[in-house]
């Protein structure tokens, strides 16, 4: 891969694994620095040791006020700038919302939409005075159509297009981009409640993609000319509707 994105400094949340991991992976090979942001202080140790210099761990619980609010400060404090912020960090509750637990609820939305806000609401300032930025959220194919096995989830993904769509109007003049990757089923963390033998005769059938061809995503989004943006990808895998 040619190093498109060498000298750049980007932010991910939820890198320890995943999309975080394969966007930062990804990154770093096209020769960003990448500070990795996750609570998991374990894999993102391993995961810097691994890559060398170029990955910083960050370790943060995005959930904590305290936490949530000292993020860019300690990015810039660990990298000096920020290009790129890839929100990623998210989490997931399916089923019946009769079923749902209230507390699980609360902390979802509290990751999946209030983060993401303020994340983003955190990096403007510092991307406004440099006059450029991207910034990647990862929505999901939930967003894009109501989907009844997951109406707390897919809520919060659809007020997540909502503030992409709205954000990028209003700081496009500013040259920063802003937009969302959607992808359907991706094997993560955050199908861990699947069965063994439902999730291998998906993959076996081809609906559901990798981390991996997420990030290639990403990384086309960013690469483009500082004229074009990429606004919001939805990702199928082809045999998504069999």
């Amino acid at each position: 891969m040619a190093r498109e994105l060498e000298g750049r400094i980007a932010a991910v949340t939820g890198a320890a694994s995943g999309i975080g991991l394969a966007s930062s992976e990804a990154m770093l090979a096209a020769g960003a620095r990448v500070v990795m942001i996750d609570r998991d202080e374990t894999a993102l140790q391993a995961l810097c040791e691994r890559h060398g210099e170029t990955a910083t761990a960050l370790v943060s619980d995005l959930l904590d006020p305290g936490d949530c609010a000292r993020l860019l400060p300690k990015i810039l404090d660990k990298a000096g700038q920020l290009d790129i912020l890839h929100a990623n960090a998210g989490t997931y509750i399916g089923g019946d919302l009769v079923d749902a637990d209230s507390a699980a609820i609360d902390r979802m939305l509290n990751l999946n939409v209030n983060v993401v806000m303020k994340n983003v609401h955190d990096v403007l300032p510092h991307m406004i005075a440099r006059r450029t930025g991207d910034i990647i959220i990862t929505s999901s194919l939930a967003a894009h159509f109501p989907t009844p096995w997951e109406p707390v989830y897919a809520s919060s993904k659809w007020a997540i297009n909502c503030f992409v769509q709205t954000v990028r109007r209003q700081v496009f003049k500013h040259g920063i981009r802003v937009g969302s990757i959607s992808p359907g089923p991706v094997v993560t963390a955050l199908l861990k409640d699947w069965p063994a033998e439902k999730l291998k005769e998906a993959r076996d059938q081809g609906s559901l993609l990798e981390p991996s061809e997420v990030a290639e995503v990403v990384m086309f989004m960013l690469t483009r000319p500082r004229g074009m943006t990429i606004r919001d990808v939805v990702m199928l895998p082809t045999n998504f509707d069999l």
